[in-house]
């Protein structure tokens, strides 16, 4: 249960969530995703209050605006990598990137398995699959929990680099959960929370 909870997050800001399991970090990030309802307070994403719309609407402006990378990958089972990734685009009506998935999935390492289902891929090629994914309508916020949880040194460092181009290349903000602190220091901003309430918040100097 998360308690006098307060935060703000600019356009195209980093913000770092981090602290001991059970602290709260991924329930505040299901709460600011629109993803859950609070019991109280406001959540409010790109100046609207989430809990005034209708389940319709805020589906509508999470797949806007949102982008998301869950730790249990949310994948569809019955649809290849690169038909997940188009997912968002299809829920917009849009169509005709293939290409653009097809460049994403291969940024991340993904080119030789465009056709393979969820179950034909280990948990960290189901990760990077959820990251392409989430990157596909360069959303204007996206949401990752633990997005370097399931993948080792060797490609946890790519996976980090584009995260974090697609801030500054996108001017998306970027909210990561984490308990990396190689990590959580390369964001701008870093948030600490225990027991379901923020105890700390630091900037940190980012060159």
């Amino acid at each position: 249960m998360l308690k006098d909870v307060d935060l703000c997050l600019e356009e195209g800001e980093t913000l770092a969530i981090v602290g001991p399991s059970g602290s709260g970090k991924t329930t505040l990030l299901g709460l600011c995703a629109g993803l859950d309802d609070a019991s109280g307070g406001s959540v409010e994403l790109d100046g609207q209050a989430i809990e005034s719309l209708d389940q319709d609407a805020r589906a509508s402006l999470r797949n806007r605006l949102v982008g998301f990378v869950f730790q249990s990958f949310q994948l569809i089972p019955t649809l290849t990598a690169i038909e997940n990734v188009l997912v968002p685009l299809e829920l917009r009506g849009e169509s005709g990137q293939e290409a653009e998935a097809e460049r994403l999935l291969t940024e991340v390492g993904l080119g030789d398995r465009l056709d393979h289902y969820p179950l034909q891929l280990s948990g960290g090629e189901q990760q990077r699959v959820a990251l392409a994914r989430a990157f596909i309508h360069r959303p204007k916020i996206l949401f990752a929990d633990e997005p370097t949880g399931n993948l080792d040194s060797g490609t946890s460092g790519p996976i980090v680099e584009m995260l974090f181009r697609l801030n500054r290349e996108a001017g998306t903000a970027l909210v990561l959960v984490t308990h990396d602190p190689a990590l959580a220091a390369k964001a701008r901003r870093v948030v600490t929370m225990s027991g379901g309430t923020i105890v700390s918040e630091e900037e940190n100097a980012i060159v």
